[in-house]
């Protein structure tokens, strides 16, 4: 069953408050093998690329402690 309008309005301003938006850029079919590679480790995108941000200011972060 489809969400309904109010349903939609409703998510779109949670987000607006709650999230910020990033682009990122790669090569014309690397984007396909992210998503897949996404999809089987973390179940979505979003997930992964935050994981993986997350992970990688840590790791910076023991660095320089």
């Amino acid at each position: 069953m489809p969400a309904s309008k109010a349903k939609i309005r409703a998510n779109a301003k949670y987000n607006k408050n709650h999230y910020e938006r990033l682009e990122m850029r790669v090569p014309i079919g690397k984007k396909e093998k992210i998503v897949a590679y996404a999809k089987n480790h973390d179940g979505s995108l979003n997930k992964f690329l935050n994981r993986l941000v997350d992970e990688a200011m840590e790791t910076d972060k023991e660095k320089t402690d």
